[in-house]
């Protein structure tokens, strides 16, 4: 017993990176003033929005290896090779090492921004203890949006690894004495979770707030349940959360898919949750961005000479790509892939693809020229910036750039795929939401929509966004999808492995 307290405590100090608070002005992301919660003084009401925008700020200040970690193993995309990290590669072939540093450091990043989080909702517990009028909702409203930013991090921490623990307060010890919970567990916290938050948010698109603009608000968390009710396939809580956002008629899907991506797509009408960056269009000073280096060429010419490329660490695959060419769905393939000379030869070798259309090119819609690399044959395009929109002398690969998480595209096919899963639903039909989302990028539409249908539309809407895809085929046992180009997926790969550093440390089993 006395050696397990000891690893209790010492997760403790692992977790508990101290809350960061900010100053409240018009740079969110700003790493600028902070302050001890010793300086606080909880009387002062106005200043509550502090602890909010610190969680924030930790929420959004993801680690480059996050997003690839969880996407990588999905039939939409490949590790780049030939690089200096063998072991993400063997991920992508679902070849697991649980020494791997990178599974190790994203369990840290998630769990330490849960604890980050929650410590700011008991900092803005604290000044409700002296708020009067309308500091007493506002209150209320910023406990709930922590409450919304620790739920999707559980959430996707459970995607990875299934059993978890589920941490509750900024002293996770009483918790992980409580040990794993069940993946159903973990969903069906984060479910309950999103209705405790729901009551108190802002009925509002994130990009109608004013006082954090693309903060989250009610219909984020109803996304969050949403998502956490499509892993637990109860696919009648998926139809009532999604009808939900649907039915406000808040949302629409922006009208430039290649631009949703871009810097024209930030805080757009389609997106429910986005990380937010920004280098505050000034050429020096203060800058807080994502590090989408690994989602670059190693080589390039970019209209914008001086535009940096990045590591070749996260390809679409020949698979997604031949997909989309029997599609002939020209406006989402531009828009995800960003192709090479070798890989357009690649795609050609195949006699079926030995004519491309003339839409295949190593030149972007936005004139960037993507060379050949030794570490891939495509690059993604979702995570690619044209240089011509960087802010001058900020070179760095999508600098500014956010990262979208959850978007309207989404909400619209997972309630597609609940009412083909037997889920009833009376805002619209399942063609009809389909059909929304063909419509955007000039697709034909269907009618009868099946499930497979369902399953194809979200392969070529979502591809390379947050390992959609893998979890969707893990969820349903397509195993033979993800079992391609050589690869052989099993049940016995569908989670990943706790990290070794972790099984060391605490007290999982």
């Amino acid at each position: 017993m006395k050696k397990t307290h000891l690893k209790l405590q010492q997760l403790a100090l692992l977790l508990a990176i101290s809350i960061t608070l900010f100053n409240c002005n018009d740079k969110l992301e700003e790493n600028d003033g902070q302050v001890g919660t010793a300086d606080l003084d909880y009387t002062v009401s106005e200043d509550m929005i502090l602890p909010l925008v610190g969680a924030y700020s930790t929420t959004y200040t993801r680690g480059w290896e996050d997003p690839l970690l969880v996407g990588v193993r999905g039939d939409d995309v490949n590790a780049g090779g030939l690089g200096d990290q063998p072991l993400f590669a063997e991920t992508d072939l679902f070849n697991y090492d649980n020494g791997f540093w990178m599974y190790n450091q994203v369990w840290k990043n998630f769990y330490g921004d849960i604890v980050d989080v929650l410590n700011a909702g008991e900092v803005i517990a604290q000044y409700k203890q002296f708020a009067t009028g309308q500091y007493v909702d506002l209150a209320d409203q910023y406990i709930a949006e922590t409450k919304v930013l620790s739920g999707f991090q559980h959430l996707q921490m459970s995607k990875l690894w299934g059993d978890i623990f589920i941490i509750t307060n900024s002293d996770p010890r009483a918790d992980l004495e409580n040990g794993v919970a069940t993946k159903m567990q973990i969903m069906q916290y984060v479910s309950d979770l999103m209705d405790e938050a729901i009551p108190y948010l802002p009925d509002m698109r994130p990009n109608e707030r004013q006082d954090i603009p693309g903060g989250v608000t009610k219909y984020t968390a109803l996304a969050v349940k949403a998502l956490a009710n499509l892993e637990m396939e109860n696919y009648q809580g998926v139809a009532e959360a999604t009808e939900q956002i649907i039915s406000s008629d808040k949302f629409s899907l922006h009208p430039d898919y290649y631009q949703l991506f871009k810097k024209p797509g930030k805080l757009s009408d389609e997106n429910l949750f986005e990380l937010q960056f920004s280098d505050y269009n000034t050429e020096s000073g203060d800058v807080n961005n994502h590090l989408f280096a690994p989602f670059g060429p190693t080589s390039w010419t970019p209209v914008v000479s001086t535009a940096s490329g990045g590591w070749g660490f996260y390809e679409p695959s020949l698979k997604f790509i031949k997909f989309m060419l029997d599609r002939n769905d020209e406006t989402r393939l531009v828009t995800s892939v960003c192709f090479t000379p070798r890989g357009i030869d690649e795609i050609m070798e195949d006699p079926n693809y030995a004519t491309l259309p003339s839409y295949i090119s190593n030149t972007t819609p936005s004139g960037d020229i993507f060379n050949d690399y030794p570490r891939a044959m495509f690059a993604s395009g979702k995570h690619y910036l044209p240089s011509i929109q960087l802010t001058p002398e900020r070179n760095s690969y999508g600098s500014s750039k956010n990262l979208i998480v959850i978007r309207y595209a989404e909400i619209l096919l997972m309630y597609a795929e609940a009412l083909t899963q037997g889920a009833s639903g009376t805002i619209m039909t399942a063609d009809q939401a389909v059909n929304t989302v063909r419509s955007r990028v000039d697709m034909a539409p269907l009618t009868g929509v099946t499930l497979d249908d369902v399953m194809d539309e979200k392969f070529a809407e979502l591809a390379m966004e947050w390992g959609v895809r893998y979890f969707d085929m893990i969820r349903l046992d397509r195993y033979d999808e993800l079992s391609y180009e050589g690869r052989t997926f099993t049940a016995e790969d569908e989670l990943l492995p706790y990290p070794q550093a972790q099984v060391d440390l605490l007290p999982l089993e």
